[in-house]
């Protein structure tokens, strides 16, 4: 196994998939604005923190050199990272929108350039990015969000056509509902419907089983939602 990247690394899903790229063999970078919280997922991983805006061009090259450093070919490459301006359309304030936008989609960019620079000569590689419902169904004052991901979706969309022929897997994961932590209480009606929310050690199970497909049969996305989530 060589190196997976995580950018946007935290609680819940990301923890989830180091976790399991750890048990994997996998040198793992996990990278974020703020390192601090990644302490003991860190030491139960054994991986090298980066601090990381993903929205700078420079921050991204300074991640994969680091990357670089940490021996073996660049393997997989995960985006996480996303921002919410919530309101109607009059009322948003234009550079919160950029800021939010950037985050979202310009840095899953960035990071697929570097991705791609490394593994497009070693002609094998995956690049993942977590999209959600958004990106295909925008709803009302969430129109920054929906243009975030949207865009998300495209970039994955356009890779997926570009890169597989070259041996590099591109996934989009439509996270289609909330997915279940600590401060956030599953639905009111949980009683009757349990598993109303994602779990996220299911989620990332579905990673990993997507990194395992056959390149004779590969899908470009697939979306994951509860069994009581309304499509």
């Amino acid at each position: 196994m060589g190196t997976a990247v995580i950018v946007g690394a935290g609680e819940g899903l990301s923890a989830s998939l180091a976790r399991k790229l750890s048990a994997r063999g996998h040198n793992l970078l996990l990278a974020a604005r703020n390192t601090d919280k990644l302490g003991a997922l860190q030491q139960e991983t054994n991986a090298t923190l980066v601090t990381c805006d993903a929205s700078d061009p420079g921050d991204m090259q300074t991640l994969f050199a680091k990357a670089d450093e940490l021996g073996g070919p660049l393997d997989i490459a995960i985006y996480n990272p996303s921002a919410r301006v919530r309101g109607g359309i009059t009322e948003l304030e234009p550079a919160a929108v950029k800021s939010a936008i950037l985050t979202t989609a310009y840095g899953a960019f960035l990071m697929a350039q570097q991705a791609a620079q490394r593994m497009i000569p070693a002609g094998q590689g995956a690049i993942l990015l977590t999209g959600a419902s958004a990106g295909v169904k925008g709803y009302p004052n969430s129109s920054t969000f929906a243009m975030g991901k949207f865009a998300l979706r495209g970039l994955a969309q356009s890779l997926a056509r570009e890169l597989h022929p070259q041996g590099i897997h591109i996934g989009h994961f439509v996270i289609d509902g909330g997915i279940r932590n600590t401060n956030r209480p599953e639905r009111i009606d949980a009683a009757d419907n349990p598993d109303s929310m994602l779990d996220p050690e299911a989620i990332a199970d579905s990673y990993l089983h997507f990194l395992d497909q056959p390149r004779s049969s590969w899908a470009w996305e697939i979306e994951l939602r509860p069994w009581v989530e309304k499509f």
